[in-house]
């Protein structure tokens, strides 16, 4: 099973060693960031620094000026990497030590973004924007995804991209200094706070026969108990029907899938347009079609007739990795169970052997370890001890 692992151009950059320690892991391919969100990340092997601070969402390279001229919304370039092209300069170190290098993507998700263009943001059923959740309905903000999917995902050397958040982004993010788990939400009141009544929306929902401001008041109604803390939190796609109703929940879904399906045939296309044949497309994923985030919400025989394949969110125990490969199983394409082996973010490279093992008789075929730049030196020498014995 091919193994690639995470990593920020800023983990090569600047390091002579960078792209062998990872080769010497035992992966055959590199994961690598060419647009991403802000973010504070520990460097904990780089003869250089210990922190860096992406202080805005950015990409990673040199962005095309005659793609961008004249458009208000454009990707913006970083300033916390001493290179004119990290992406490039951390590609051509990682190539030379051996590996395959994929870009890695992430769309819908800039603070940045909402905070200088608050139209674009996603809107909840209280009137709040979430400024990090550029909302895929509008026009203008579909436009920007998909030429941005296409510039970010197609650089030099790449042989193939992973496109993370190419979808409905929502509540569920862990913001700077996020101060919301004083009330317990289920996936469930996730989704109605994750629901979007902008302009665009409010006229999509009047085309699934909704009245939106009716869907509004009905959102905050049926949120009023969870503010209250009455009762265990709604979990799964049962839980929004009881808190919605099911007619109410069946036609905001409808509305969803249909906005993220356009956008993502339309990236996924672009990025197909702008690169040579056999360039691999994968698309971060989730199996439950309401969840929004990173792992967006798919059907599954839809996405692998659009993508070549998808990244799973594997970390846990049996019954997280059942969940998420149960439905993609035998449909062909490729399925990649993303792991966690940092132990300090919840992996453990302890059972990595086991849990890829499990992976692979639920159909995986492919792993990805999140994150080989993150992690520490004995978090780097279990993943490499496991992959010596599965024979990756």
């Amino acid at each position: 099973m091919r193994a690639s692992a995470f990593l920020y151009p800023w983990d090569v950059v600047g390091d002579p060693g960078a792209a062998a320690r990872v080769a010497d892991l035992g992966v055959r391919q590199v994961t690598l960031a060419a647009a991403y969100h802000s973010t504070r990340a520990l460097t904990p092997r780089h003869p250089s620094h210990r922190i860096v601070t992406a202080g805005h969402a950015a990409v990673l390279y040199p962005p095309d000026a005659d793609r961008w001229a004249g458009r208000e919304l454009r990707p913006y370039t970083q300033s916390w990497v001493d290179s004119e092209d990290a992406y490039a300069e951390a590609a051509e170190a990682l190539a030379g030590a051996g590996l395959d290098v994929h870009s890695w993507v992430v769309l819908a998700h800039s603070s940045r973004l909402g905070a200088e263009h608050p139209e674009t943001s996603v809107v909840n059923a209280y009137g709040d924007r979430y400024p990090w959740a550029p909302c895929i309905a509008q026009p203008a903000v579909r436009a920007y995804l998909v030429d941005l999917a296409a510039e970010a995902a197609v650089r030099d050397g790449a042989r193939g991209t992973e496109l993370e958040s190419c979808g409905w982004y929502g509540f569920a993010h862990l913001h700077a200094h996020d101060k919301v788990g004083g009330v317990q939400l289920g996936d469930a009141a996730q989704y109605l706070m994750s629901l979007c009544f902008c302009p665009d929306c409010r006229a999509g929902y009047d085309g699934q026969g909704l009245d939106a401001a009716e869907l509004s008041r009905a959102v905050r109604d049926a949120l009023e108990p969870v503010w209250a803390g009455s009762g265990a939190p709604e979990a799964g796609w049962g839980g929004v029907e009881k808190l919605l109703g099911a007619d109410q929940a069946a036609a905001t879904l409808r509305y969803r899938t249909e906005v993220a399906r356009g956008l993502q045939e339309s990236v996924v296309a672009a990025v197909r347009a702008a690169a040579a044949p056999g360039f691999q497309v994968l698309l971060h994923a989730d199996p439950a079609s309401y969840r929004s985030g990173a792992n967006v919400g798919v059907d599954p025989e839809h996405i692998l007739s659009v993508a070549d394949g998808v990244v799973l969110p594997c970390t846990g125990g049996d019954a997280v990795r059942e969940a998420v490969l149960g439905p993609f199983a035998g449909r062909g394409g490729v399925l990649a169970a993303n792991l966690t082996v940092v132990r300090g973010m919840g992996g453990d490279p302890a059972t990595l052997e086991r849990d890829a093992a499990h992976a692979a008789s639920l159909g995986a075929n492919q792993l990805r370890l999140y994150h080989a730049g993150l992690a520490s030196g004995p978090d780097l020498e279990a993943v490499a001890a496991a992959l010596s014995r599965l024979g990756r």
